[in-house]
């Protein structure tokens, strides 16, 4: 059984290059999470996918769509981690400030975040649960922060990488995993 995890195409919406408040930062995510994409080549393996999940958001239902020919079954459960930022705040800082607040308030399970730690990693296993299950070779399209939690997931559960494994996945990279015995 394999499962391959394929981080969503690169959208075009950029990064801010600007300082930015807390509300303008949150504006920036939604316009974010509604972007196009900039499709690339994906080197499926020659793997013939019996069936591919998707997050629902629009970056990853574009990718699927783009790589793969059937029916895409689209997860709620597979959007990226939700963050939010630590303090509503009208100071303006570099983006690469707030998130680190903000990574820092996720880890630490403060209760400015919408979702805990423990909250993802609980939705990954009942996700992985439910895909697991029906024993095909199954291609998930989410998205960086989810794929680094399933990854780990997917090696408690007795999958190995095929080929490079990822620390942060790249945008419209595909990682195989596969259990033998299945």
């Amino acid at each position: 059984m394999k499962i391959g995890l394929l981080r969503h195409f690169k959208v075009t919406r950029g990064y801010p290059n600007r300082l930015v408040t807390s509300d303008e930062l949150m504006k920036w995510v939604e316009e974010y999470d509604a972007s196009e994409v900039e499709a690339n080549e994906v080197d499926l393996r020659g793997i013939e996918w019996e069936k591919c999940y998707s997050s629902d958001l629009p970056r990853a239902i574009q990718t699927a769509e783009a790589v793969y020919d059937g029916e895409i079954e689209r997860m709620e459960a597979l959007r990226e981690i939700r963050l939010a930022p630590l303090f509503r705040m009208n100071v303006r800082l570099p983006l690469f400030v707030h998130l680190l607040f903000i990574r820092g308030a996720w880890l630490f399970n403060h209760k400015s975040q919408p979702e805990a730690r423990q909250e993802v990693i609980v939705r990954i296993r009942s996700t992985l649960d439910e895909i697991v299950k029906e024993e095909k070779d199954v291609l998930i399209v989410s998205h960086g922060g989810v794929m680094m939690f399933m990854r780990k997931e997917l090696m408690r559960r007795g999958f190995r990488p095929q080929g490079a494994a990822f620390k942060r996945p790249e945008n419209g990279k595909l990682y195989v995993f596969e259990k033998q015995g299945t």
